[in-house]
């Protein structure tokens, strides 16, 4: 199983790219608005559960291996959509759009809650210090915080100095990622912006800005080494940038609507990426070529890849697959095959000829030559 795509409404699909095929895990008669799915994440490190931000408030969860849902968690509090999500030693944190981040503990007691600003477009959670998750939105510029000492952000980023006619530079973070074996964090803005932040920088302002084309940065991706950023805009276009020189290093062609979501595998050197034009695509990165293009029937909103690099090798039948494989198998072993058929025919032929070579079937006649 390459990964999971949700849909703007409760429409979970496993994308199986080496079977070439999508399976919907949900009934479509039962979907409406409320179950609109906005934020995605694994469960578990072993990735064999996917927590699915619904919005409705509740998180659902989905085992990837019995590929049913197993469990509903009711997350609601504050308004709006959820924004992210995440686990952090069992718990689930969720953010939702009017600013109100809270761990929701397996016991029902003891939930952090903060106020991290209203106008949220995204909240991610860093993967080298699950504690450390960031936050970022309209007016509402990149803080982190720690969840361990959760009264003050770690670190709050000042907005860049007033443009050349001293007028003040709105901000807008859609999206953000922390980048591997550092401390530093790129952002991409409805500015068309990609700016990157050092924690360890006094002045909190960025230290890399970088413009690509002109239509609002909607999702970002950094890359397994962390040398380069994927960024898609509300146009369609998607582009590799250099985090280190600060140059757009190229662009991948294919998409026709505005991307919502945009994810580069762990150690492949492949993206994924998803949005309004129903497609679910994948690329190389380094050779720009579009290896998979999956026409998914609604608009998607989110993805989610597995880390596995040989998902390709691995046994990936679903249960419910393998069931309906089983009976199928019982179904064409007691079929009678075509050559036995066949066989049993000209058998029956033989023993109606004597001998003496006549014919004891008086129906069985010459065929006659044209």
């Amino acid at each position: 199983m390459l990964g999971f795509v949700v849909s703007k409404h409760l429409k979970c699909q496993g994308i199986n790219l080496q079977k070439k095929q999508a399976l919907n895990y949900t009934p479509v008669s039962s979907l409406n608005k409320e179950q609109e799915i906005t934020a995605i994440c694994w469960a578990d490190t072993q990735e064999s559960e996917v927590l699915l931000g619904c919005g409705d408030g509740t998180v659902k969860v989905f085992s990837a291996e019995k590929s049913k849902f197993t469990e509903i968690h009711e997350c609601r509090g504050g308004e709006g959509t959820f924004r992210g999500l995440a686990v952090l030693d069992n718990a689930i944190v969720t953010c939702v759009e009017s600013g109100l981040l809270k761990v929701w503990q397996s016991g029902g007691s003891d939930n952090v809650e903060l106020q991290v600003g209203a106008g949220i477009e995204r909240m991610r959670q860093c993967q080298s210090q699950p504690q450390q998750v960031g936050t970022g939105g309209r007016e509402n510029d990149l803080k982190i915080w720690d969840l361990a000492r959760p009264e003050e952000p770690v670190f709050k980023a000042k907005n860049v100095r007033n443009d050349w006619l001293d007028l003040r530079v709105p901000v807008w973070i859609r999206d953000f990622g922390f980048i591997p074996k550092t401390d530093q964090v790129v952002t991409c803005t409805g500015h068309h912006q990609v700016r990157i932040y050092d924690p360890k920088c006094r002045q909190k302002r960025p230290v890399l800005e970088v413009l690509f084309q002109e239509d609002p940065l909607t999702a970002l991706s950094v890359t397994p080494d962390g040398r380069a950023v994927v960024v898609g805009n509300s146009h369609g276009n998607m582009g590799v940038i250099d985090l280190r020189k600060g140059k757009l290093l190229c662009t991948l062609k294919g998409n026709a609507g505005s991307i919502r979501s945009v994810q580069c595998h762990s150690s492949m050197p492949l993206v994924a990426s998803c949005g309004l034009d129903r497609f679910l695509r994948i690329h190389n990165f380094n050779d720009k070529t579009l290896l998979h293009k999956v026409y998914l029937k609604s608009r998607l909103n989110c993805l989610l890849l597995t880390s596995r690099d040989k998902w390709e090798e691995e046994d990936v039948t679903s249960p419910v697959e393998q069931d309906i494989k089983d009976e199928e198998d019982e179904v064409w072993d007691t079929m009678e095959t075509v050559t036995d058929i066949a066989i049993k025919k000209r058998q029956v032929d033989k023993t109606d000829i004597s001998a003496e070579g006549k014919v004891k079937n008086p129906t069985h006649k010459k065929k006659k030559c044209a």
